[in-house]
């Protein structure tokens, strides 16, 4: 597996997301994923797994310093009194002592920003998160954050795939030396059937999803997150790391973003997205 230094965090390039994923479903895949060479493993405490993946991890047998465990501390919880509190909480149903990396996962207006920080920086200080970052945020947004946070922020995840340019936000996260950790890699479906992506995998014996993902991680400073409910598809995932596009075929996956490209932005929630480039 790859790894992406990040200021100071060494990210695996490929993760495993349980976003959606009842904890019946996250017991019967979490493991085969471990199992299978997954190391980077992302919940968040909205998701309501965070019991079976800390289960699942337990009894997988590897050491706990071999798995990068990222979750995300809800936007309800950002206040300073109870944002020790529910990151108490996760730890217990992680069962672990730490994460190895800990989120804001939505920007939240009614919490001033410098709080947030404060608050990420505090549990980071306790070392009950090794590294700290933000989601979803714009530019703005984490240029703000970065100013405001005495430690350095290692990524900011994103919703990224081809049919959303996320230029300014990489360029941006780049110049702070922030890692992208990519989510909605397959832009909920869409990508399997895309004609571009199923020739241009084809071209190298793999398949629309996996040029895709090779489309990501091929470039610096991107790390993706995966999701799968079917064992079959754990292997195929991964194996993404022994090939590589030309330069023409990462351009014409790029040329597949569109306006309306973007899939997650639920009110209420998403702030005043960066227009495309």
């Amino acid at each position: 597996m790859h790894i992406i230094p990040a200021n100071g965090a060494h990210i695996p390039q490929l993760g495993f997301g349980t976003f959606r994923m009842p904890e019946d479903q996250v017991a019967d895949i979490l493991p085969k994923a471990i199992d299978t060479g997954f190391r980077h493993i992302d919940t968040a405490q909205i998701y309501g797994n965070e019991a079976a993946v800390g289960a699942a991890i337990k009894a997988s047998g590897i050491a706990r310093e071999a798995i990068f465990l990222t979750t995300k501390v809800w936007v309800e919880n950002y206040r300073r009194d109870a944002f020790q509190a529910s990151v108490e909480e996760s730890l217990r149903k992680l069962q672990t002592d730490h994460v190895d990396l800990l989120l804001l996962h939505w920007p939240n207006e009614a919490v001033p920003l410098a709080e947030q920080i404060e608050a990420l920086n505090r549990v980071r200080e306790k070392g009950q998160a090794r590294h700290i970052g933000v989601s979803n945020f714009t530019t703005a947004l984490m240029a703000e954050a970065v100013a405001l946070s005495p430690a350095p922020l290692a990524t900011n995840q994103i919703e990224y795939h081809p049919y959303l340019d996320q230029t300014k936000v990489i360029a941006a996260a780049r110049a702070s030396g922030l890692s992208i950790t990519a989510y909605y890699a397959m832009a909920d479906g869409k990508v399997p059937n895309d004609a571009v992506l199923q020739e241009i995998g084809a071209r190298h014996g793999r398949t629309a999803a996996q040029a895709a993902l090779r489309w990501l991680i091929q470039q610096p400073d991107v790390a993706a997150l995966t999701k799968t409910a079917t064992a079959t598809r754990l292997k195929e995932n991964l194996d993404i790391f022994d090939f590589a596009l030309s330069a023409e075929e990462m351009a014409a996956i790029h040329a597949l973003a569109r306006p309306d490209g973007r899939i997650v932005s639920p009110d209420g929630l998403a702030p005043q997205w960066d227009a495309a480039s």
